[in-house]
């Protein structure tokens, strides 16, 4: 499928990088700052949110009185550890990245996280410079599942959705891309593992890893 693509869009937690399992952690820390549980609902609740939109949810949810911007700064100071030592690109993405170098074609990140993090990340996975557009859900009107982003950067780059692939791991975001006119290919990750079945029916393909598309 992404061989006859002039671009392709990665989504990056849970879908470049095995990094899905820290935000519930962070989570769990950070409303147990305030004496509040987590609830079991919370992840699939606040999936494909922005980071602004996450705070506002969580100022409206459980009563944090802190700004938007001092929740937000607390919880890019506790991630940013995790992304330098702690998070890696899953099983042959390095690969997959350099053949579509190698094919001359656009390669981007749409992202829910924010662009501090997103970066950082990246460099510490020494690929930052093989994406052309690092875009998070800030810049445009509305997160996944609108299709927003996706079509943002399209218009970015001049290329018709069609000709785009797009790499998912949750259904928000595959929505998001089908929704944007675009093909996906689902990756398998670990936080999205109940929601299987619901993945591979809303993706075009559904892969374990991208050794399977090297």
């Amino acid at each position: 499928m992404w061989r006859d693509k002039k671009g392709a869009i990665f989504d990056m937690d849970g879908t470049l990088m095995d990094s899905m399992w820290m935000w519930k952690d962070i989570d769990i820390e950070y409303l147990g700052r305030y004496g509040i549980d987590m609830p079991e609902n919370l992840q699939r609740e606040i999936e494909g949110m922005s980071i602004t939109e996450t705070a506002v949810y969580f100022k409206e949810h459980f009563g944090i009185q802190d700004s938007i911007e001092t929740m937000q700064s607390d919880w890019n100071e506790m991630a940013i550890d995790h992304y330098r030592h702690r998070v890696r690109l899953k099983k042959g993405a390095m690969e997959l990245l350099e053949q579509m170098k190698e094919r001359n074609m656009k390669i981007g990140i749409a992202t829910s996280n924010s662009v501090e993090l997103t970066k950082e990340c990246l460099s510490s996975n020494g690929v930052r410079e093989m994406f052309d557009t690092i875009m998070t859900a800030r810049e445009v009107p509305k997160g996944k599942p609108a299709p927003d982003i996706f079509l943002s950067i399209a218009d970015e780059w001049g290329i018709a959705p069609e000709k785009l692939i797009v790499f998912e791991d949750i259904p928000n975001g595959i929505i998001a891309a089908k929704r944007a006119g675009m093909e996906v290919i689902a990756i398998a990750d670990d936080y999205s593992l109940p929601r299987r079945e619901e993945v591979k029916t809303l993706a075009d393909l559904f892969i374990q890893d991208f050794t399977e598309i090297l």
